[in-house]
């Protein structure tokens, strides 16, 4: 997945177009620098899955 899907996800996410996304494990390395310098990621939580999957979406409020 490119750097630019990762950047989209999280711009749907925030703007609530999606519910959540799901990070596999073999794209957790790509994704990781593009979610740390993403500018609202303090608004959006990970919860890990069986098997290394990881589920992003909005913190509740």
């Amino acid at each position: 997945m490119a750097e630019e899907d990762f950047e989209q996800l999280l711009d749907d996410l925030r703007t609530k177009k999606i519910d959540h996304f799901e990070i596999t494990p073999e794209n957790f390395q790509a994704f990781q620098p593009i979610f740390h310098a993403y500018a609202y990621r303090s608004q959006i939580e990970g919860k890990a899955q069986r098997g290394g999957k990881i589920i992003y979406q909005l913190k509740q409020r």
